[in-house]
């Protein structure tokens, strides 16, 4: 299996006042080129902070996170930037799409920006919206927008897909059509994609399960295959 990044060691301290919260202590992530892993853990573990440091959005404390063969836990923001730009693409549990853009202009927003980009329709397509490509965020319902947000996280082809709670806001049948939506980007596109979520039936569709606890990868979970998202439910 070919390493696509890798995270020793990570601690993350929050300090307030003289108030020290430590939300990773020595957390340790290999994710391999082409799989789906879910990173399972109750909120306050530090499932998000470490998505957030391997995705170039905050830094460790200490320890090291390597893209290929690229150290980025000296990079500066600049760097960061450069690294999340061009390589990663985020999904959050709330879609933050443009109001008054349509569906297939909010992708093209990446687009415009990316080095080798799929079209923003081929983008939808992939996550069967093709035909809402031009409605506007306020005439498609909740699971509709967060797959408009994977058509706009995966339009410049990142080589990783990092989606945080991607369907925290969503009802048990929404919530499936948008890992329907993920589970094909993977399968399709072969993006190295990793899934935080506290919703332990999510775990049955990746290739790994990362348990997170207290601030550290606590166990690790391989499945024999992969549950395709339409056979579960919660």
């Amino acid at each position: 299996m070919i390493t696509t990044l890798t995270a020793r060691d990570l601690t993350k301290i929050y300090r307030t006042g003289e108030v020290e919260v430590h939300a990773l202590r020595g957390a340790n992530l290999d994710l391999y080129e082409g799989e789906l892993v879910v990173i399972l853990g109750p909120s306050g573990s530090g499932k998000s902070t470490l998505l957030n440091i391997i995705g170039g959005l905050d830094t460790a404390t200490s320890g090291t996170v390597r893209f290929r063969d690229h150290e980025l836990t000296s990079a500066d923001e600049s760097a960061l930037t450069r690294f999340r730009r061009d390589h990663v693409g985020f999904v959050f549990q709330f879609y933050n799409l443009i109001p008054s853009l349509t569906a297939q202009e909010n992708v093209a927003l990446v687009t415009e920006i990316a080095q080798h980009p799929l079209d923003p329709l081929d983008a939808l397509r992939l996550v069967n919206l093709g035909e809402r490509a031009n409605h506007f965020p306020a005439q498609l319902s909740g699971g509709e927008q967060q797959r408009v947000a994977i058509a706009r996280a995966i339009a410049k082809q990142p080589e990783i897909l990092l989606c945080d709670e991607p369907t925290g806001a969503l009802d048990s049948e929404t919530g499936i059509l948008v890992l329907e939506a993920i589970d094909q980007v993977n399968r399709e596109l072969g993006t190295t994609t990793a899934v935080i979520t506290h919703n332990t039936v999510i775990g049955s569709m990746a290739d790994r399960v990362l348990h997170i606890a207290d601030g550290a990868v606590a166990g690790i979970e391989d499945n024999v295959e992969r549950r395709a998202p339409a056979e579960m439910a919660w």
